[in-house]
């Protein structure tokens, strides 16, 4: 099957500056895809040469197979891209916006699924609103729906909830995850890691350019991360063997950072020796953000 995304070795050079350096990405079909990394990593960079608005200084990469330069017009029918900055046509309405944005793919007839866009994403009432008189919010619904007027197979979302309220946040992963069911490949750029632990198959992670981390994303939360205990015992003394391993104070109680599971029996063991009395414990998995802060650490 071909790949949704191929990224080959690319590299982006501005003078003294090597925005991306020898990424290499494989993105199946169907795949609801993460690409994490701080401000400056060269997240945007990367989304803008696989959507042909910037140009590898060496590398290639493909869409649905079509090479983003020399099948350009192909990559580009199959990709939707909701970008990160806020772009409108201050002069039209959301219904003309997206019929616009459909003939600038050559499609006729498309105000039924215009319609189905504009009503999954909660802007039927604002369907003939003027662009301008939206909130910032609204405004990037319709960015949305742009990216998806043209029902590209595979669909990149550059910070999509970024200034948008918990309500909307909600419909509109309902929405993607629908797609995503549909076969859509979704590519997903957020700092809300919640939204992308939730959401994400598997995971990149960029750092100067860098892939630093490719994996499923439980097998960077299981690889990464250890796992944390929370104790609270009577009396509320921790053995001295145990101290080294805590992390936090709350609640009259305590939390241990451990490696993985199996240090769990050496901590119950030396509370008994000590004749201590467990009251409450609970064991949690660190979550993606914690993660995610690991790596960017140990890459720096």
């Amino acid at each position: 099957m071909l790949s949704a995304i191929k990224v080959e070795q690319v590299t982006k050079q501005y003078h003294d500056l090597r925005a991306l350096d020898g990424v290499d990405l494989d993105i199946a079909q169907g795949e609801f895809f993460g690409l994490l990394g701080p401000n400056g990593a060269g997240k945007t960079t990367l989304i803008s040469i696989i959507a042909g608005l910037a140009r590898a200084t060496t590398g290639r990469a493909s869409v649905m197979g079509h090479d983003v330069v020399t099948d350009y017009r192909a990559a580009r029918r199959s990709l939707g891209v909701v970008p990160q900055e806020l772009v409108m046509d201050p002069f039209f309405t959301v219904r003309e916006t997206l019929t616009f944005q459909s003939g600038y793919f050559g499609i006729k007839n498309n105000a039924a699924w215009i319609d189905e866009v504009i009503e999954h994403l909660d802007l039927t009432d604002k369907a003939h609103t003027n662009m301008r008189r939206l909130s910032g919010g609204m405004k990037r619904r319709v960015l949305v729906a742009q990216a998806l007027v043209h029902k590209p197979p595979v669909i990149i979302l550059d910070e999509p909830t970024a200034g948008v309220d918990v309500e909307l946040r909600q419909g509109l992963w309902r929405f993607i995850r629908r797609l995503n069911e549909d076969g859509h490949t979704i590519v997903l750029t957020t700092h809300y890691l919640e939204e992308a632990e939730a959401l994400c198959g598997r995971i990149a992670m960029l750092k100067q350019g860098r892939v630093v981390a490719l994996d499923t994303t439980q097998n960077l939360l299981r690889k990464h991360s250890g796992c944390y205990v929370d104790l609270r015992l009577i009396p509320d003394v921790l053995p001295d063997a145990l101290k080294p391993l805590v992390v936090a104070h709350a609640d009259g109680g305590c939390r241990l950072a451990l490696k993985d599971y199996v240090e769990l029996e050496g901590i119950m063991a030396a509370i008994r020796t000590a004749g201590i009395k467990v009251q409450e414990m609970e064991v949690m998995q660190p979550d993606l953000e914690e993660v995610f802060v690991q790596i960017m650490q140990r890459e720096a």
